[in-house]
């Protein structure tokens, strides 16, 4: 099952800063975006101050949801996983079904709070 992660498009070139418009300028014609690797997209984004708002799905029981907030995507769904959170930990091993980022943390925060009401919820089902 695919992972959406939404990313704000790359600044244009005129906002890059030099290592990132040398590394932009030598991709194949076509070719954009960042390079990224599991380590350094986490770090990368996460050095950019942006935050997260999931929509976990259980892997054992698949029609068990859980929403959530955080500035760590990697980390907290180990969390999740390892039992760390009390609330998901009896439906665990779990699996990003959405990643929505947003470089606004209160946002985010509303973005979440939506997602538990039962419009969010709806919503959730419908679209994401």
């Amino acid at each position: 099952m695919p992972v959406l992660i939404r990313l704000p498009p790359p600044p244009p070139a005129f906002a890059r800063s030099e290592p990132e418009a040398k590394a932009a300028a030598t991709k194949p014609a076509g070719e954009v975006g960042l390079d990224f690797g599991i380590s350094l997209q986490a770090t990368a984004r996460h050095a950019m101050g942006f935050y997260y708002v999931y929509i976990l799905r259980s892997k054992k029981h698949s029609d068990h949801y859980y929403a959530g907030f955080t500035g760590d995507l990697e980390a907290r769904l180990k969390a999740h996983n390892a039992g760390q959170v009390p609330h998901t930990s009896k439906y665990r091993p779990w699996t990003i079904k959405t990643a929505i980022a947003f470089s606004d943390r209160q946002q985010a925060l509303d973005f979440e709070t939506y997602l538990k009401t039962p419009s969010g919820r709806a919503f959730a089902k419908k679209r994401l």
